[in-house]
């Protein structure tokens, strides 16, 4: 947490909440980013922080062996609480406006494979249940792994949804993204299903659409743990994360032909050039199936 006796920090951190509907990890996030930075710069304040020591703690944190990745995504944390500070708190200049940052690296999304994705639908009714579990338990599990593969939502966004915001009659989701941004995306008819057999069987009528056993709104951190439980149980080697079955849902997309705008809106991304690193991915499998098969590759 940023030190009592500043109130900068904390006010930035509650304007994420408040005013940007960040996500609790964003949130964590960057105040983990500001906490570390405020150490590093010690008896300064933020307004007397200047490029050259934030240069300097650039150099330390390369020191230290950090990813450029977590560098890059300290630094983004830094730069948006300084925007903040000349916007909200008539700071002359950013001073992280003449800080160079390392390129990032250039990784492309692990995804899913067709068969792979089959095996993991179908794990939450092959996977042994527990003799205190609810029945519709497996069912809910389901509907979640259908539903993530089919909308290719965020793990915040799937998580936060109402009943209401499934409309079986559209094919589609109300999707409320990153900055409060509302998005319509499509269903598919194996996912509709899913929901309302677990529904049915859970008599879910109204309110958040994923319940936990005490039949509270099932939070992101417990989401996350059953994809990563039958990742495991659907024996497929790759690290755990629902962000697997995004990257899964939009490579698919663009392999069958979808267009990158639609891809982009779906997946509610601001900028195309976030959706364009699906596209790499689309690339090289067609690079390496040549290579393969072509007699002259």
């Amino acid at each position: 947490m940023p030190a009592p006796d500043d109130p900068l920090a904390p006010a930035y951190l509650d304007y994420l909440r408040d005013e940007r509907n960040a996500s609790p990890r964003t949130v964590s996030n960057y105040d983990r980013a500001l906490t570390a930075a405020a150490g590093f710069l010690g008896e300064k304040s933020w307004p007397e922080a200047t490029a050259d020591d934030f240069r300097a703690y650039l150099f330390a944190l390369m020191k230290r062996d950090r990813t450029r990745a977590t560098i890059r995504l300290d630094f983004a944390a830094l730069r948006s609480f300084y925007r903040f500070l000349c916007e909200r708190k008539s700071l002359a200049a950013n001073p992280l406006m003449a800080v160079s940052l390392p390129k990032a690296e250039k990784r492309l999304p692990v995804f899913l494979t067709t068969t792979q994705i089959d095996a993991l639908l179908r794990a939450p009714h092959e996977a042994k249940r527990a003799k205190q579990a609810p029945d519709w338990l497996p069912w809910r599990d389901a509907a979640i792994l259908e539903l993530f593969y089919s909308s290719g939502l965020r793990l915040a966004e799937l998580a936060a949804l109402e009943v209401n915001d499934i409309d079986p009659y559209n094919e589609s989701v109300r999707v409320l993204g990153k900055g409060s941004k509302e998005r319509i995306v499509p269903v598919g008819q194996p996912a509709l299903e899913a929901i309302q057999h677990y529904r049915q069987r859970a008599k879910v009528q109204s309110g958040p659409l994923f319940l936990s056993k005490l039949r509270q709104r099932l939070g992101p951190t417990s989401i996350w743990s059953l994809v990563k439980k039958y990742l495991r149980l659907a024996q497929i080697p790759v690290p755990a994360s629902p962000h697997k079955l995004r990257h899964s849902f939009a490579t698919h997309l663009l392999d069958a032909g979808a267009d990158l705008r639609s891809v982009q809106s779906m997946l509610g991304h601001a900028s195309l050039s976030t959706t364009q690193i699906y596209t790499h991915v689309t690339t090289e499998r067609l690079k390496k199936a040549y290579d393969q098969a072509h007699p002259r590759a």
